[in-house]
């Protein structure tokens, strides 16, 4: 994955310069973007809750059909790195925001350790510790506070 020796291309090129592949490599696959948030209308405070997306399988963490999903979902954002300017419920982990903020990636990152379990084995994914929307009922009764802080190991 090293561009003529220089690195690896996270750190080589910037998130604009990477290949459609490379870009969704950064993907750690935690699940995290993919949980409701409610935000405040008259003071823009933003609350997130333990409610996935209902495209997504609440343990594999995996988007049941990650082609169509703006078609299914049409909230559903496409996350660009013009679009990070303007997000601000990223989790302090997602390789998307630390990049744009040239910041490293975690040492569980699967580029970084070749195994697409370690963002699970970190404690940074939503797996098994989320419900659908489609059994939530009211997001008010959900909230919590995991998704925005960096995660900590599974005991």
């Amino acid at each position: 994955m090293s561009q003529s020796g220089a690195g690896p291309f996270w750190v080589v090129k910037s998130l604009d310069q990477m290949t459609e592949v490379e870009w969704e490599s950064l993907c750690d696959g935690c699940g995290r973007c993919c949980l409701h948030k409610l935000r405040d209308d008259e003071t823009g405070e933003l609350e997130f809750t333990n409610v996935a997306c209902r495209l997504l399988d609440t343990h594999s963490c995996a988007c049941s059909d990650y082609a169509n999903r703006s078609r299914e979902v049409p909230d559903c954002i496409s996350l660009t790195s013009a679009a990070l300017t303007e997000i601000d419920w990223l989790p302090p982990s997602c390789a998307y925001r630390l990049i744009a903020d040239g910041k490293p990636l975690p040492d569980w990152h699967p580029l970084i350790t070749g195994d697409a379990g370690s963002t699970f084995k970190a404690g940074a994914s939503v797996s098994d510790r989320v419900i659908s929307e489609d059994d939530a009922g009211p997001l008010e009764h959900h909230i919590v506070d995991w998704p925005c802080r960096w995660p900590k190991p599974r005991q």
